[in-house]
């Protein structure tokens, strides 16, 4: 066995930012109206890292891109078979990071047109209509406890494969993981390319940012004066 790099800087720093900004999220949103403009800021920021991923899942290094680890039925067949050796996510590890990023995305997104009719507005609300904005709002709490049964079997599998000897958490830190010397390492690309791709996916996450804070959309126009 040898020990490679299999996670790059830029996938690890948004893991642990988007695990932050979730965080902050669902704290935020079980302690009261008082906090629930921090909670619009957490999701504003989910919006902004999920971005990011779905651009750094096409643009990325080698273990960052989707079609590096998508969970076809015969990756998923070896990988029950105790016949999976790859580096990277596994094909059940696959299907968890896709269906985080999926229920996530849709969450964060929801939140956006969700109103509570009391002290919060999403910021996308004035873009469309009322029942549009009741329709996401009630589906933006009906599929908050989905989101805390996937996050709960996360860290439930994360914590099998620490004590089974797998540091999933060491390697989502340093980068680093073991690789059989018969599997082909990652393929590396030069600096500048890197560097170019990086600042792709930024652009594109900024990009999502500024739709999704709605500073685009007209004012209202003035109430009118009352006619006497």
């Amino acid at each position: 066995m040898v020990r490679i790099k299999v996670w790059d800087l830029p996938l690890r720093l948004f893991h642990w930012a988007l695990a932050v900004a979730v965080t902050g999220a669902l704290v935020t949103i079980n302690l009261g109206a008082a906090w629930i403009e921090w909670h619009g800021r957490f999701g504003l920021t989910v919006v902004g890292l999920i971005a990011f991923r779905l651009a750094w899942g096409v643009l990325g290094s080698t273990h960052s891109r989707f079609c590096s680890f998508f969970p076809t039925p015969a990756a998923l067949g070896a990988y029950l078979r105790g016949n999976w050796q790859r580096p990277g996510h596994n094909p059940l590890g696959a299907l968890s990071v896709l269906a985080m990023l999926g229920l996530l995305g849709f969450q964060a997104v929801s939140g956006l047109f969700a109103s509570d009719e009391i002290a919060f507005n999403g910021p996308l609300t004035r873009a469309v209509s009322s029942s549009t904005v009741s329709t996401l709002s009630s589906l933006h709490r009906q599929t908050e406890l989905w989101l805390y049964i996937l996050l709960g079997l996360h860290v439930l599998a994360v914590i099998v494969h620490q004590l089974r000897g797998k540091r999933l958490i060491g390697s989502m830190i340093h980068g680093w993981a073991a690789l059989a010397e018969s599997e082909t390492a990652p393929r590396t690309r030069s600096p500048l390319k890197a560097a170019l791709a990086l600042a792709l996916a930024l652009l594109l996450a900024g990009a999502a940012l500024w739709l999704a804070n709605g500073s685009w959309i007209p004012a209202p126009p003035p109430a009118a004066a009352p006619a006497w």
